[in-house]
């Protein structure tokens, strides 16, 4: 039996909420807009309780209606999208956040106060609008009677093959904080890193996107970890038009991968040329399952859906064994509220 209890917001295909599972938690209810997503979580977890729905009506409402019973949740978690805000007369409180999702976010935590909360979100989120949006955040969840601690944390630390950067947002009630006297931990960091070849052995036969003639034309003169400047000048300069022009950087432009480096940030769609992710030895984009595997999903989980919205599915994705190492540190720390009561 798991001993806490969680309920997940921003749901998607379920990368955040397998690695709470997978940390020991018990997942009580998600909420998510998008009906494939949905499918995905149904089909891996027929006893998970999947509500799709639009959050901004279901904040409103109320959740709990959704949550079957009227116990206490251990934790909230979800990352909600990045948006600015008004900063209506430098208040700097939850109504400057209306109209956003992270409103919602916090209305829903306001409404079943869980011992703890989760968000996770894009690096960016720490600078955005000059910090003022980080700012704001964390003063609506002080005000929602949370203490509130962050890092950035880099899925490679983590038994992830890839490289993708999130801030994790960790937020705890301040009436228990005053019950801790310990400072909440972050997860350290593994000794070694993951590479491609150590994950993409005996890949499951799966779905996968093509690239057009043009773009294999180009690739083909891309070597295992190279980029646009492995290409003979006069294809470069047609391949890239104007950013040719804008000199160093841009090194997603062409870009091979090599079985010896951990993947790039796995994204929505595989073929953008600005940021493609080649094959190490083939002329193609890597398919679903091997995406699922550089995002830390085991084989069994079934993504739903065309093959646009499975890798969409998955580039959305928190990399599941970053979630569970999150998740068992806020075990760690819950564990010291029961030995303090």
């Amino acid at each position: 039996m798991s001993k806490y209890s969680v309920v997940e917001l921003f749901a998607g295909a379920g990368g955040l909420a397998l690695g709470l599972e997978e940390a020991g938690f018990a997942t009580k209810a998600l909420v998510e807009i998008d009906k494939w997503a949905c499918k995905t979580l149904k089909k891996n977890r027929p006893n998970w309780n999947v509500i799709q729905g639009d959050i901004t009506k279901i904040s409103q409402e109320g959740i709990r209606q959704y949550l079957k019973s009227n116990y206490d949740i251990d934790l909230l978690s979800g990352g909600y999208p990045c948006q600015s805000f008004s900063y209506a007369g430098n208040r700097l409180g939850i109504d400057d956040t209306r109209g956003t999702l992270f409103y919602d976010y916090a209305l829903i935590l306001n409404e079943i106060k869980p011992k703890m909360f989760f968000a996770e979100n894009v690096k960016g989120l720490v600078t955005h609008d000059k910090g003022k949006t980080f700012k704001t955040m964390i003063k609506v969840f002080e005000d929602v009677g949370y203490e509130v601690v962050y890092k950035v944390l880099n899925s490679l630390d983590y038994g992830v093959a890839q490289k993708r950067q999130r801030v994790v947002i960790i937020g705890i009630r301040k009436d228990i904080k005053s019950k801790i006297k310990d400072e909440f931990e972050f997860p350290k960091p593994y000794k070694e890193y993951l590479t491609l070849k150590d994950i993409l052995k005996d890949v499951p036969p799966s779905p996968c996107a093509t690239y057009n003639e043009k773009k294999k034309e180009v690739l083909k003169y891309v070597k295992p970890g190279g980029c646009w400047r492995d290409l003979p000048d006069d294809v470069a300069r047609d391949y890239m038009k104007t950013t040719y022009f804008m000199g160093g950087g841009r090194t997603g432009i062409a870009r091979r991968l090599s079985w010896n480096e951990p993947g790039l940030t796995v994204l929505c769609t595989p073929s953008q040329k600005q940021t493609e992710r080649c094959h190490p030895d083939e002329l193609r984009p890597f398919s679903i399952r091997e995406n699922a595997r550089i995002q830390s999903f085991p084989d069994n989980w079934e993504f739903c859906g065309s093959l646009s919205q499975q890798y969409k599915q998955i580039g959305n994705a928190v990399p599941v064994n970053l979630a569970k190492e999150v998740g068992l540190s806020i075990i760690k720390y819950l564990d010291k509220l029961k030995e303090n009561n």
